[in-house]
């Protein structure tokens, strides 16, 4: 059974207050982006991952697609031993969550495969398990989120009207390192509130905190975002902590991928 698991960006991203179990308080939208992975999972005599596409760097035992396995195990001793192969295309460490897309991919595709008979609120605790961003994609649909990125609430955006280019310059950001620059502070306006207003008035409102130190370190990642304004986009920001940047564009605004300085890759979704 083949599943594709796919990106999301985040519209804003407020880092509220320090938590005392060492996490941050944040606001932020979570969107689904069609840029995605693809995940295959069929029985097997023993449990094994095998990776394909973008290399995966470090331990594989830490792959999200095997926690995911080993987390519904211990519940579920009668799950076979399975062979996962994983196809890599969402660039790794941009902001993007193509680690958490697989992770709960990875549960919502055993679940069904092996007939657990998990509801989506048992999904979400066990999605919840493998890493913050992990339970918006058993929802996958545009998402308030406030907590560690947990708390989730749908809501009714829709912006399939239009057109995102998502660029990747190619630059890894410490998420650790990106956090240690940052002074929480409450808003004076809420993401949430912020969203409501049309999508014209994004530009000037819709900050992701990251931003400001990322582009004081890395000046090429603010260049890229100047750029997809001077090509058109109604809205353009850096995704999560980056490196990852995307822009909002009128309805097929391109027929092909634009040309973008500094830019590693560029994707049209």
């Amino acid at each position: 059974m083949i599943q594709f698991p796919n990106c999301k960006i985040n519209l804003g991203l407020s880092i509220i207050a320090k938590r005392a179990d060492g996490y941050h308080e944040l606001e932020t939208v979570f969107y689904p982006i069609g840029l995605s992975d693809a995940l295959e999972i069929l029985p097997a005599d023993s449990l094994t991952l095998t990776q394909s596409g973008i290399a995966v760097p470090g331990d594989p035992e830490q792959n999200l697609c095997l926690k995911a396995y080993h987390l519904l195990k211990k519940d579920f001793p009668q799950l076979p031993p399975v062979q996962i192969h994983l196809h890599k295309n969402i660039p790794m460490g941009a902001g993007l969550g193509g680690g958490s897309s697989d992770g709960s991919f990875a549960l919502m595709l055993l679940n069904k495969q092996f007939s657990l008979g998990l509801n989506d609120i048992q999904l979400l605790d066990y999605a919840s398990q493998l890493g913050s961003d992990c339970p918006f994609f058993v929802y996958n649909k545009a998402c308030h989120a406030k907590g560690r990125g947990e708390i989730l609430t749908p809501i009714d955006l829709d912006l399939s009207n239009y057109q995102f280019v998502l660029v990747h310059p190619g630059k890894h950001i410490s998420t650790a390192w990106a956090f240690q620059q940052l002074t929480p502070n409450t808003k004076s306006e809420s993401i949430q509130s912020i969203i409501d207003k049309p999508i014209g008035e994004w530009k000037d409102c819709l900050i992701n905190d990251f931003e400001s130190p990322v582009f004081k370190a890395a000046p090429t990642l603010s260049d890229i975002k100047d750029q997809l304004y001077h090509l058109g986009a109604i809205y353009a920001s850096m995704s999560g902590s980056g490196s990852s940047l995307f822009g909002i564009f009128p309805k097929n605004h391109f027929e092909h991928a634009p040309s973008i300085s500094h830019a590693e890759r560029i994707d049209l979704v």
